[in-house]
């Protein structure tokens, strides 16, 4: 028998250098495909996580005949003068509207701890025993001591943001829709010491056009524009600490003309944005968890009602700046929604619907003043369209605005 005959009984080098890198083709063409696939799924349940909060919204709204309040609570501490002011005997009022929610989205647990004097504290992150036990209701929501203020609660992640962890407490990636204006979306009707003021309220009425007005009872029938034509709620990134213009603010843009009141996109034009890397601040930017503590990025307390931390506005479109007028993350600036998700980000309707809205969205002049209760024509008055398309006329409950387009 000659060589030629003989069986062969394996690959040549040659052969397994080419089924290597047949190999090789193959995962590089599928790994892409999986990797959306992942992501597909990730939002898929982060979709399902705000649709359980939107049905929690319509429970409660069955028990209590209003929708949960943002900024609600136990008032002000004796001693402590304003709002602002810490506390461990009482929340100040300034619980987010997510506390109210939990013993419906199955979090019964939850709400008891909260709910309930609690002798438990964090101490170096260990828990030990606390004498005397936090009230009910807890103390102000940035106490760091406060178990369930640390708690992450599954229902309020998108899973697709890996954010987690310290320096935050714990985190949401859902917060309440306040409108096309900040104007009086720091307190209210309610001045330094919570009591309704009578100019404050007037300034409220005109300006806090959203579902949620902090310190006051809404309800569905304040909804006039419909609730299938009215978003309630959107989707936010929380903080990496990369100085990402969705997760950290930067501020002081407080100027009569030039300012984010009268210019809501100046913070994308005037140099505060990174020309090279545009999804990030520039080096010399200040940011509030640079300059105001680590523990202040997007969604980084989901007790708080802080707009920064449980809301969002329909101002800017969605996966833009975070711009702030005042030098702190308790005054007013805007907090547009934003996801990790491609494109976009998911908003929760007044019946129940959950929509993804593209960055593109209509978004009206950008360059024009908000509406306030001081404006003189040519700036929107109270009661104008709003000037950021149907951007803004989707934030806003009831200002007759028709709604032309399926999201």
């Amino acid at each position: 028998m000659n060589r030629s005959q003989q069986s062969r009984t394996g690959f040549t080098l040659v052969e397994l250098l080419v089924v290597i890198a047949i190999i090789g083709v193959l995962v590089g063409l599928l790994l892409p495909a999986v990797q959306a696939a992942r992501e597909a799924a990730r939002r898929m349940s982060c979709s399902n996580n705000f649709k359980q909060i939107g049905l929690g919204i319509h429970n409660y709204h069955s028990a209590y005949k209003q929708m949960p309040i943002q900024k609600s609570g136990t008032g002000l501490s004796m001693g402590a003068g304003n709002w602002w002011d810490g506390s461990n005997v009482t929340n100040q009022g300034q619980l987010s509207w997510l506390v109210g929610l939990t013993p419906f989205i199955e979090q019964q647990a939850l709400w008891e701890q909260i709910s309930n004097p609690n002798g438990y504290e964090l101490v170096g992150g260990v828990q030990q025993l606390r004498t005397p036990p936090w009230p009910a209701m807890g103390p102000k929501p940035e106490n760091t001591a406060y178990i369930p203020a640390m708690t992450e609660v599954p229902s309020f992640r998108c899973p697709s943001d890996p954010g987690t962890g310290l320096p935050a407490m714990g985190r949401t990636n859902y917060g309440c829709c306040l409108g096309d204006s900040f104007s009086k979306a720091e307190a209210g009707a309610r001045n330094a010491q919570l009591v309704v003021n009578n100019g404050d309220a007037e300034w409220t009425r005109a300006g806090q056009r959203g579902a949620f007005v902090v310190h006051q009872k809404m309800a569905f029938r304040d909804i006039l524009d419909g609730l299938s034509n009215t978003i309630i709620a959107g989707e936010m990134n929380t903080d990496l600490g990369d100085r990402d213009i969705t997760t950290t603010a930067t501020y002081n843009k407080n100027d009569a003309t030039t300012g984010v009141k009268a210019v809501p996109s100046v913070c994308r034009t005037d140099g505060s944005v990174d020309p090279l890397r545009p999804r990030f601040w520039g080096p010399t930017t200040p940011t509030f968890t640079a300059d105001r503590g680590a523990n202040t990025g997007r969604g980084y307390r989901w007790m708080s009602g802080e707009h920064i931390y449980t809301a969002m506005m329909t101002i800017l479109p969605p996966n833009t700046t975070l711009c702030y007028q005042g030098d702190w993350p308790g005054q007013e600036g805007i907090v547009p929604p934003s996801s990790r998700h491609q494109g976009g980000c998911h908003v929760l309707m007044g019946d129940g619907a959950i929509k993804f809205v593209t960055d593109s969205i209509e978004a009206g002049d950008q360059n024009r003043k908000m509406v306030e209760f001081n404006n003189v024509a040519p700036a929107p008055v109270p009661g104008a369209a709003s000037p950021y398309g149907l951007w803004g006329s989707l934030g806003t409950r009831a200002n007759k605005e028709v709604i032309q387009e399926e999201l």
